[in-house]
């Protein structure tokens, strides 16, 4: 039996990974079943993300409400509400 060991992910690396999926799911134009796949794919990665962080929906830490006071985060969350997914 082969044990893997696991290393938690730094603040910083959780920010940067949710940068990615915010920016992702931004870029992202549904056209087919294979993108609605991925989008569904990254919506949860992104809930992921902020329950690792220790929040659901708005990250409140100290070190995250930078990211979420810049105008590509809000931008981002105001382009997700407005898409028809």
């Amino acid at each position: 039996m082969t044990q893997t060991m696991t290393t938690p992910l730094s603040r910083r690396s959780i920010q940067t990974l949710l940068d990615l999926v915010e920016n992702k799911l931004t870029a992202m134009e549904v056209v087919d079943r294979e993108d609605a796949r991925v989008l569904s794919i990254l919506e949860y990665a992104r809930e992921e993300l902020l329950a690792m962080c220790g929040s659901r929906t708005t990250p409140t830490d100290p070190d995250l409400q930078s990211l979420v006071s810049q105008p590509e985060f809000a931008n981002a969350q105001a382009a997700r509400r407005r898409s028809p997914h």
